[in-house]
């Protein structure tokens, strides 16, 4: 019932389809037993036609159909029987199809619901999450899902259902021999069920193994310059070595394990039939209908066999399955967390914001921004990371006016980074506020990220043209042309397009490998003009650049200067001399503030009298 409970909160059908799909299972099972349960009567017929006059039933269809042979009457009877078997396989062909649609559609859900989940998910939980992890189960995971979880346990209960109306078609015929046949199916099931806790174990290290080799490759293959230059080819490939003969060793005793059910159940039913047949030759007490009986069980075990084989089967695969299902179930019950409610609630803007003022977003896509006239207020704001014993950020108060350019400078682990994902509404803080011409941002944080354009150390390029590197995210036919031809001049990138053969439609390969940093720092900027955010965050921005191409970012962030507003972390003091104001942050809090002369160079003056 876990797993079951499990299976219906990962997927995303209605239930009414699930009921009719148990009950055309249940209409196939009825007709298997109706067509099975004919042929015994049918072969007890041929061999003794005078049974027809004997049983009431058959001799007033008999008389109703006005048949004067014998023969032609049980070679009508015989064509009923073929077809509702045709009948049977045509309904079983037709669910099949049905079942498979429904699961290979269920795939495309969760894919869809997955991705959903983990954009929506807080930062915090992507801090502590490895991408190879995300991307297994989007890919992976949900293909397993529908082939190992959803098919095997929709098979398993069709199977149940045949198993189910079968036996009771055999007690009816011959309650003795079905309560053997029964405790066969019983003695077979049990070693299976004893070794249940170690087919999830092998289970959890296919699983694991998998996202292991993932991992591999991507470390691999992403870091190529550092792999091939420092020469740990071959540290890769013994680790994905390891994981590759862990996979095939669990994935090896889970096959052979699967054949068993069937090789197993074979044997007994053939031990069964022919057992049955003889001690009734022994006994001579069933030798009159023993042809009967014979046919029904004869034709019975041939649908049994396969039932009782794939239901263990797909118990076992199941089983071995289980770790996926938890996997994707934990996941999206991610959704259900205290911080995980909170943040989207705060991003959809359905809560009452600190200031008491109530924001609201119908449409599925905000593109609204607050009203920014004045100037950014930082409200005693405090932040702490998940069972982190200390906080990152403590107290934090500033004000920035519109059009203004501040700095944030200090040593690694001062908060500044911290606090730029708190202004990203990236982390929500656990006590203060960020208020806009006197409006909290937390009654809108979508509407307040609409009006921040991020550009981070290393910008993040997808394998595309320029131009839609620049206009990420936004559809082909939507895509501004005069907004990005304004962009590019302002991020100073008209020389670069003049010197591409194909400009705009240059492909820059996977994370921008074919442009130089400095290339890549001005497409981020040039992003963010495109999207017209009012605030810009420079995160190290030019740490990573040599001097002649600094100068030229620098170039382009002074052009903005008193057009956008600015708050710029930097290492390199130099690159914030044009900055309004400066705020030095030590262990989660702002030390100082003042301009550049008063805190670089006053800073510096104080060290030269102390040396």
């Amino acid at each position: 019932m876990n797993y079951l409970s499990k299976f219906l909160y990962v997927i995303s059908a209605r239930k009414i389809e699930l009921l009719l799909i148990l009950f055309a299972f249940l209409t196939i099972s009825v007709l298997d037993a109706l067509g099975i349960g004919l042929v015994g009567p049918f072969i007890g017929l041929a061999v003794n036609p005078a049974m027809i006059h004997q049983n009431e039933l058959l001799s007033k269809t008999y008389s109703f159909l006005g048949i004067n042979s014998t023969n032609q009457f049980i070679g009508l009877l015989g064509l009923t029987i073929i077809i509702i078997f045709y009948f049977k396989s045509y309904l079983y062909y037709q669910v099949q199809r049905y079942v498979f649609r429904f699961c290979f559609t269920q795939q495309v859900k969760l894919r869809l619901r997955l991705l959903r989940t983990y954009l929506s998910l807080p930062y915090t939980f992507h801090l502590r999450t490895n991408s190879a992890h995300l991307v297994q189960n989007i890919i992976n995971e949900s293909q397993n899902f529908s082939y190992s979880v959803a098919i095997p346990l929709l098979n398993s209960i069709a199977n149940a259902f045949v198993l189910f109306v079968l036996l009771l078609l055999l007690a009816k015929t011959d309650l003795v021999a079905t309560v053997s046949i029964l405790g066969l199916l019983v003695i077979t099931f049990i070693p299976f069920h004893l070794v249940r806790h170690r087919i999830v174990r092998w289970g959890k290290e296919g699983v694991d193994a998998n996202t292991e080799m993932l991992r591999i490759v991507n470390h691999a293959v992403g870091g190529l310059k550092e792999t091939r230059v420092i020469g740990c080819e071959s540290y890769f490939e013994a680790q994905l070595a390891t994981q590759v003969n862990n996979f095939a060793r669990v994935a090896t005793l889970f096959h052979i394990f699967q054949m068993l059910p069937r090789i197993v159940i074979e044997s007994l039913l053939i031990t069964f039939v022919v057992g049955l047949v003889s001690i009734s030759l022994i006994f001579e007490q069933r030798s009159q209908n023993l042809v009967s009986v014979l046919g029904i069980f004869a034709i019975a075990s041939i649908r049994l066999l396969p039932s009782a084989s794939q239901l263990m089967s797909n118990m076992g695969v199941l089983r071995n399955f289980k770790p996926t299902l938890d996997k994707i179930y934990f996941d999206l019950k991610e959704l259900e967390k205290p911080e995980s409610v909170r943040y989207i609630q705060l991003t959809r803007g359905k809560v009452r914001g600190t200031t008491g003022k109530e924001f609201s977003n119908q449409s599925g896509l905000n593109t609204s921004v607050i009203p920014f006239a004045k100037k950014i207020t930082i409200d005693r704001l405090s932040y702490r990371y998940p069972d982190a014993p200390f906080n990152a950020l403590s107290d934090i108060s500033l004000t920035i006016r519109k059009g203004e350019s501040i700095a944030l400078i200090g040593k690694s682990g001062a908060g500044k980074t911290t606090l730029v994902d708190v202004l990203l509404g990236l982390l929500i803080p656990q006590s203060g506020d960020i208020q806009v011409d006197g409006s909290s941002v937390y009654g809108s944080l979508r509407s307040w990220q609409n009006l921040i354009g991020y550009i981070p150390q290393s910008i993040f390029l997808i394998d595309d043209t320029i131009e839609r590197n620049i206009a990420f995210g936004v559809p082909d036919h939507l895509i501004d042309r005069q907004k990005v031809e304004k962009a590019i001049k302002s991020a100073q990138l008209v020389e670069l397009m003049q010197q591409l053969p194909d400009g705009l439609q240059t492909v820059v390969g996977e994370h921008g490998v074919r442009l130089s940093g400095g290339q890549r720092q001005r497409i981020g900027i040039a992003r963010a003009l495109y999207h017209e955010r009012e605030i810009l965050v420079l995160d190290e921005a030019t740490s990573a650049l040599d001097n002649e191409t600094e100068n030229l970012i620098s170039e382009a962030i002074k052009q903005l200067s008193g057009t956008k507003t600015m708050i710029i972390i930097a290492h390199r003091l130099t690159t914030v001399e044009h900055c309004d104001r400066i705020y030095a942050m030590e262990k989660g809090r702002v030390v100082k503030c003042g301009s550049y002369q008063e805190i670089v160079l006053g800073e510096k003056s104080a060290n030269a009298l102390r040396a």
